[in-house]
């Protein structure tokens, strides 16, 4: 195991074949700040560059994963007249987004206690989401006045229906560890005292997966989920179903399954 480095209210850490990013500043609830947003888009892009990573696991420090923007900085910017919420969003906060859903490998939110405004964005951005029991997610924007960002409004809606995630938002009424597995947020609910050995169970059986499949299934999902059509799709699918079977994954994949034997895969 690597030793962790940090920077800028988080931490970095390779362990086995994940990266893992711990949001670091548990006594202000792991709220984000400019600096941290940009941070982790870098991390995210470095990750993305590393062919031996095969996970990026993204947790909270102490109590919470996340309370979301550090509003305390905001308002001190905002005095300052060097704060404007479209900018922000535009120049930190979206990247962050866009990376976590364009790097070709499983991002993995690891949830323990409150995911609030924009660290229930961030959490929901992932691929995939293991909770503690104690997890909650808060969607608080309605109560300081502004709508749902950070990707909110995009995932919500087809994650959990229009109706449900209109009524989450309106009356900022959290949702609980199970209530979110019931509603399809999350996938799966542990004890707090599991969630790490849950974690490092997920990220050992993703790295046994074949990498391009990987990659390509999340790319092919990102965009039937924008598609305009099935016919599309399918001819999406077929485009790289046509490049996957041309590679020697592929081929060692038919061959361990027809020797009976445990495949090795190598990403090529």
């Amino acid at each position: 195991m690597n030793e962790p480095s940090s920077d800028a209210g988080f931490l970095s850490e390779r362990r086995g074949a994940a990266v893992h990013l711990t949001l670091d500043r548990p006594d202000a609830l792991n709220a984000l700040t400019r600096e941290m947003l940009l941070g982790l888009t870098r991390e995210l892009s470095r990750a993305a560059r590393e062919a031996s990573v095969r996970a990026i696991v993204l947790s909270g420090a102490g109590r919470a994963f996340c309370a979301g923007a550090d509003l305390g900085r905001v308002r001190e910017r905002q005095a300052r007249g060097r704060f404007e919420h479209g900018d922000e969003l535009r120049g930190a906060f979206n990247p962050l987004i866009v990376a976590i859903r364009r790097v070709e490998k499983p991002v993995i939110a690891a949830v323990r206690g409150t995911a609030a405004g924009a660290g229930a964005s961030l959490a929901l951005a992932c691929d995939l989401k293991i909770c503690a029991s104690d997890a909650k997610f808060i969607n608080a924007f309605a109560k300081v006045g502004l709508v749902p960002d950070s990707g909110m409004s995009w995932m919500l809606p087809r994650a959990m229906g229009l109706s449900a995630a209109l009524e989450h938002a309106w009356l900022s009424r959290s949702i609980d560890a199970e209530k979110a597995l019931r509603l399809g947020l999350v996938n799966r609910v542990v004890a707090p005292e599991d969630l790490d050995a849950a974690v490092v169970e997920l990220c050992t059986a993703l790295a046994a997966v074949p990498p391009l499949a990987v990659a390509l299934t999340k790319r092919a999902f990102n965009r039937g989920l924008e598609s305009s059509s099935l016919e599309d799709q399918l001819e999406y699918e077929a485009q790289l179903q046509s490049h996957l079977g041309r590679t020697k994954d592929h081929a060692e994949g038919v061959a361990a399954f027809l020797e009976k034997r445990p495949p090795a895969f190598r990403g090529e």
